[in-house]
Parts: structure tokens; C-alpha cells; sequence
């Protein structure tokens, strides 16, 4: 990361207007509205009466610990396999820990490739600069972002939140959205017995019903396989998802086998 090569992504969250390196740490518009950079390389564009938080350290630590024991690295290396070969400009939006953005960076390692990781989280701005050495804004998905028009290649969105008309936006023409969301059979076992939230069968047909107005379908590619878990694992697994917004993590210890089943959706805008 550079002042540089962040502000080429960017543009002023008051105005619109692009920001560009005006001095050490600090980006500028043309308006005269300025941010600050932190120094570990990524600046924060939520507006100051934003109460939307993002996920907290705690939430981050159990992703880490589970995706680093390779339980979704089957998924990682799918979603890496979606990017198209020739993009050069990747968006992570809401990147968390910066697993599945690393996963793509190494599948691209031959080419020059310039990648942004966007979450609500600075923790998890944080630890995504500091494992990709990618760019980094904290901005909220639900709002208008704070990224140059057309500025993207490709947009992934692992388990996060859409803003379908900003990507459209965001991303130049014919550029790739891919989109990974759970399927029916996603953790079945824990939901079963209330320890993972319900999932709709049909995310992904919903999704590209939704998406169908502003980009094409490209296909939908199915990724299911059975995770033998110890009790640790399941903590973790459920420490780092939604369900840890609405109750505490529960396992009694044991070992289980967990289903992971996700839809990799690929839309192409328009």
C-alpha cells in the first residue's frame, strides 16, 4: 500500500469528488475535506454519525483460528478459481480477516494485481492490510461507498452484505461481481438444534432474480463437502459468524461432522 495507490480507489465520501495524496497520511478533495490515513495503512470513511459497527476483535479471532485450520479452504480456492485471469483491480467487500482476498492474490501471483479490502470492521480493515498488503477503507456497505466509478475489475463479497446498485457502479463495464452466500444445507446440523441461524433455500436464485436488472448471470457454481470438527473448531465456527450477534456460542466439547455448502454466484455488469 501506498498514499498513491489508495487514492486511486477513492473518492470523497462528502462530495463525491476523487481524493488524491495531498500530504503525509492525509487524503484530499478537491472541496478541501480531508481524512486521515493510519499508519498501519488504511483510512476510515464512515461518516462520524454512523452507529453501524462491524464485526468486533473477538468475532475476527475465531475466524482466524478456524479458517487457518483449512476447514474453508475448498471455498477460498473456488472463489480464487472465479476471478477471471486477466483482472487487475480486485474489491473485497467486507473482507474480515482478508482469507478469501489472500486465497485470490496468491492464484494471481504471476501478474500485477491491485486489490482493496473494504469492511465496516478497522479491525478487520487491519488485519486484511496487514495480511495482503492490499489497500484498506472502512466504509459501510449500506451506504453509498466511497470508491471512483468504474474503478474495479471484480468485486467479491464472501458472506457479507450487497449493495447491488453501488457495485454496479463501482465496477467498469463487463466487470465481475462474485458472490458467495450459504445454500440450504450450509451447517444444517448446527441449526438443527439452534446453534446456527436458519438459511433460505434459495439464496442464490434470489440473488440473481435481484441482481437482474443491473448485471448478467454468469452461473452458479456449488461447493459441499463434510467438515470433521473438534469442539474447539465449532466454537470458533460459531463465535464467527451472525449467529454470535444473537446468542452466546454453545458446544458441549465433542467432535462433529459439520456440512459446508455454499453457491458461488458470478454476475457480469452490464
Amino acid at each position: 500500500m501506498t498514499m498513491a495507490t489508495l487514492a486511486q480507489w477513492l473518492r470523497c465520501p462528502h462530495c463525491g469528488a476523487p481524493l488524491t495524496d495531498a500530504a503525509p497520511l492525509t487524503l484530499r478533495c478537491e472541496n478541501a475535506h480531508s481524512f486521515d490515513v493510519n499508519k498501519r495503512g488504511y483510512v476510515n470513511l464512515v461518516a462520524a454519525n454512523d452507529r453501524m459497527t462491524g464485526d468486533d476483535a473477538a468475532m475476527l479471532d475465531d475466524r482466524d483460528a478456524f479458517l487457518a485450520a483449512g476447514h474453508y479452504d475448498s471455498i477460498r480456492d473456488a472463489v480464487a478459481a472465479a476471478v477471471p485471469k486477466d483482472a487487475e483491480r480486485i474489491v473485497d467487500a467486507g473482507c474480515g480477516t482478508g482469507f478469501y482476498l489472500a486465497g485470490v492474490l496468491a492464484a494471481s501471483a504471476e501478474r500485477s494485481v491491485s486489490a482493496l479490502g473494504l469492511d465496516l470492521s478497522p479491525e478487520a480493515v487491519r488485519r486484511t492490510v496487514r495480511t495482503t498488503g492490499s489497500d484498506g477503507v472502512v466504509a459501510d456497505t449500506w451506504r453509498p461507498l466511497p470508491l471512483r466509478d468504474g474503478c474495479a475489475d471484480v468485486i467479491l463479497t464472501v458472506f457479507a452484505p450487497r449493495n447491488l446498485p453501488e457495485f454496479q457502479r463501482v465496477l467498469r463495464t463487463n466487470g465481475r461481481l462474485i458472490v458467495v452466500v450459504p445454500s440450504g444445507n450450509h451447517l444444517r446440523e448446527l441449526r438443527a438444534d439452534g446453534r446456527a441461524l436458519d438459511v433460505p433455500a434459495d439464496k442464490a436464485e434470489r440473488l440473481q432474480e435481484e441482481a437482474s436488472a443491473l448485471f448478467d448471470s454468469i452461473g452458479v457454481e456449488t461447493v459441499a463437502y463434510a467438515m470433521d470438527l473438534d469442539g474447539g473448531a465449532v466454537e470458533h465456527l460459531l463465535g464467527m459468524g451472525p449467529a454470535a450477534h444473537h446468542r452466546a456460542p454453545a458446544s458441549d466439547g465433542r467432535s462433529e461432522r459439520v456440512t459446508a455448502s455454499v453457491d458461488i454466484v458470478s454476475l457480469r455488469r452490464r
